[in-house]
């Protein structure tokens, strides 16, 4: 779907726009093009609600710097000021975020719960990291429907098999050996690249009956 030119503008804006800076913050690495588009395409050629947009700077920069109480409270000044709209979105996106590097799951959960995105890729971030502010809290149960949630919205050879492999590690703290054997069989024969990565034959050798 995504050729050799469309990454090359990702990449010319990765280095080029602030904006599409935030795309590398969502994950904490270097994003592939298929989702670099998703974002690319939301921040760049979708414009909306002018006055917010850019209003997620500052917190983002605080945040990439590591200072962390700085971007906190950057992003909760935007989060009030432009609740509702695409910049307070973000920004309270990236309080869940940096509440989360602070250990502070619970009031991260809060944040996250309360971020509405119609972006692909954001939407299915903001249900995964919901995933992992449970698992940190050892609410696995809760963990595992958010991570199945994740993997089924917008399937993908990217986040699907991420959220997969997630369940199916919460799965395993459930003591639910077979439905994660079950899991960890589902990626090894959908998502080869992924459970290569992951070796999960490993997984699967320790949960297989």
């Amino acid at each position: 779907m995504i050729d050799n030119i469309t990454e090359f503008k990702f990449r010319e804006a990765l280095k080029n726009n602030k904006k599409v800076r935030l795309v590398t913050y969502i994950g904490g690495a270097v994003v592939v093009a298929v989702l670099g588009y998703f974002a690319y395409d939301y921040f760049i050629f979708r414009p909306n609600n002018e006055k917010s947009k850019d209003s997620y700077y500052a917190a983002l920069n605080y945040a990439a710097a590591d200072s962390v109480d700085l971007a906190i409270d950057e992003a909760r000044r935007g989060v009030k000021k432009f609740d509702g709209k695409i910049g307070g979105e973000i920004n309270q996106f990236i309080l869940a975020r940096t509440l989360m590097e602070k250990g502070e799951y619970k009031n991260a959960l809060k944040e996250l719960q309360g971020v509405k995105l119609d972006d692909t890729f954001l939407s299915v971030a903001v249900i995964s990291l919901q995933g992992d502010c449970q698992s940190e809290l050892k609410n696995y149960k809760e963990a595992k429907e958010l991570y199945l949630k994740a993997s089924k919205k917008n399937v993908n050879d990217k986040t699907t098999p991420e959220n997969l492999f997630k369940a199916a590690l919460v799965t395993e703290k459930l003591n639910q050996k077979a439905e994660a054997f079950e899991l960890y069989t589902r990626i090894e024969n959908e998502y080869p690249n992924f459970a290569s990565q992951k070796a999960i034959s490993k997984y699967i050798s320790r949960t297989q009956n």
